[in-house]
């Protein structure tokens, strides 16, 4: 027989239950061996004979106590399995909500996460357990969710310029007269469109890099790693205030980080427009600041700039250079590093992200 819970708690009600009893039976029996017992008065004489003595004390205490035990342990084993019956309908009903939650659990698969337990009743240990879970769902829903709509943005992302390589290469196959300045350019194109695909790619794996936490820590300074990062945009009008700012993690992972964010301040600004780089310490943390001028955004927007292929315009507008893959790529590596992100688009246009690290 399967050792279910039920049973074990069947066995645990009846096991503490015999045991009180025992215990209660041993007491009442010391209880009464050692209580004094008053001596019986003598028997009347018939027809005013001689009195007849009374039975001894201890013989008479010793079969009251006799009589007492035995009475007792039949009360007891009676009881037990009275006891026994009982805890296996009380355990069947406390476990009975368990066993309706395991029933939907198992109609859940990975097609219908849209199932929640949402149990009813009085608010104990169980209906904590089912809200426990339902979050939990709601966690996983939201997950792979997420994950179908990345990957189906990754597919389009890189089909496109692999669609656009074919067409380009099949117009100038079906042009007898294309010269070699012709074909050179269409080359050009190709490798152009190849070169995006290597960036989206490598972004990618940045990505999933970055979403599966870090392997391990190093300490690392922000201000040195944005003052390297400057250095790859020497055309371009910075107002920085870079003071040392120690921080620990992967040095790789925050190069990218300070990257894409100045990349992005650069890209999506406007003309003559200006960047502000700053790196402090505040509270204890390491602060980097990157905040640029650019289009107004509004507030409902910036949650979306965090997640892939999320872009201000569309269509033609927003093809561009950009993958729409750098503040997700951002924000996976705040997160890895158990820093926080905070990014407020500014009123006159343009965005201002600040990036908060525990010091190392």
């Amino acid at each position: 027989m399967r050792r279910t819970v039920r049973l074990r708690l069947t066995a645990l009600y009846g096991g503490l239950f015999l045991t009180a009893g025992v215990v209660l039976v041993a007491l009442i029996y010391l209880l009464v061996r050692y209580s004094p017992f008053p001596a019986p008065p003598p028997a009347p004489a018939p027809f005013g004979g001689l009195a007849v003595p009374a039975p001894a004390p201890l013989a008479a205490q010793a079969e009251t106590l006799n009589r007492l035990l035995v009475n007792s342990l039949i009360a007891l084993a009676v009881m037990a399995g009275a006891a026994m019956v009982l805890g296996w309908l009380m355990a069947g009903r406390v476990l009975r909500p368990l066993g309706e939650m395991t029933a939907t659990v198992r109609r859940i698969t990975a097609d219908r996460l849209d199932r929640r337990l949402a149990a009813s009743g009085p608010d104990d240990e169980l209906k904590g357990l089912a809200d426990t879970f339902d979050e939990l769902l709601d966690r996983l829903e939201a997950a792979f969710t997420a994950q179908r709509r990345f990957v189906a943005n990754a597919s389009h992302e890189l089909r496109t310029p692999l669609t656009l390589q074919r067409a380009m290469a099949e117009v100038a196959l079906a042009d007898p007269e294309a010269g070699a300045a012709a074909l050179r350019g269409v080359l050009e194109r190709v490798v152009a469109a190849g070169q995006h695909q290597e960036r989206l790619i490598e972004a990618l794996l940045v990505l999933a890099r970055s979403q599966q936490g870090l392997a391990r820590r190093e300490p690392l300074d922000l201000a040195v790693i944005a003052a390297r990062a400057l250095d790859e945009h020497p055309g371009i009008s910075l107002g920085s205030g870079l003071s040392p700012a120690p921080a620990s993690g992967d040095p790789a992972l925050i190069e990218r980080l300070v990257t894409n964010l100045l990349d992005n301040a650069v890209r999506y600004n406007v003309p003559g427009g200006r960047v502000e780089v700053e790196t402090a310490t505040r509270a204890g943390r390491s602060v980097l600041r990157i905040a640029n001028s650019g289009p107004v955004i509004a507030p409902g927007q910036v949650p979306l700039l965090m997640q892939p292929f999320q872009r201000l315009e569309s269509g033609k507008k927003a093809s561009g250079d950009g993958l729409g893959l750098g503040l997700s790529i951002v924000a996976a590596i705040v997160e890895a590093h158990h820093g926080t992100i905070d990014a407020r688009p500014l009123p006159g246009g343009g965005l201002d992200v600040t990036v908060t690290l525990e010091q190392a």
